[in-house]
């Protein structure tokens, strides 16, 4: 997957993600995003889609430990289905 996603943090700087995986979970939609740049080896970021008060697609960090813990076990799921093919 080559698609880029670009975030703009609280202090109005631009961050270039590379989208991982797409996952759905509980009736939600997730990206999994790995951050552009050697300095962020093995990381990645885990946002759920949804819609702001206009009715526009926006990605929402995951606040809810227990929401966290079930898309951190999908992707863990996804990510072992996806490398043994390899």
């Amino acid at each position: 997957m080559s698609d880029i996603i670009t975030l703009i943090d609280e202090d109005d700087q631009e961050h270039d993600f590379t989208v991982e995986a797409f996952l759905d979970v509980d009736d939600n939609k997730y990206a999994v995003l790995v951050p552009q740049g050697d300095e962020f080896v093995d990381e990645a970021v885990i946002m759920r889609f949804g819609q702001d008060e206009n009715g526009e697609d926006v990605l929402f960090d995951i606040e809810d430990d227990e929401e966290w813990e079930k898309v951190a076990d999908a992707y863990d799921a996804f990510a072992a289905d996806e490398y043994q093919e390899y």
